[in-house]
């Protein structure tokens, strides 16, 4: 189905979007909250993770070792924003 290739398009854009919006309303450059920048740079781990994992991983083994470290992004992402640290564990 065509709407399966252009929707994590569709995802990944609004999250770019999202996190850039979030950086500005912040005050960038001279905001105060570092995690807001580990949490974007965390984004665009998991957008790369994820694009070798579904697009560009060579053999399947690639391919399951990014798809492990995409989901560790989205779970950083998620204990950043809720502690608002940026070494949560």
């Amino acid at each position: 189905i065509k709407l399966f290739k252009i929707l994590p398009h569709i995802i990944d854009t609004l999250l770019l979007v999202s996190a850039f919006m979030l950086l500005y309303t912040a005050g960038w450059p001279f905001f105060k909250s570092p995690w807001l920048i580990a949490k974007t740079l965390a984004l665009f781990a998991y957008i790369g993770f994820g694009l070798i994992a579904l697009k560009y991983g060579r053999n399947l083994k690639i391919k399951g070792l990014f798809f492990m470290l995409a989901l560790g992004s989205v779970i950083y992402i998620i204990l950043v924003a809720k502690t608002k640290m940026i070494f949560p564990f």
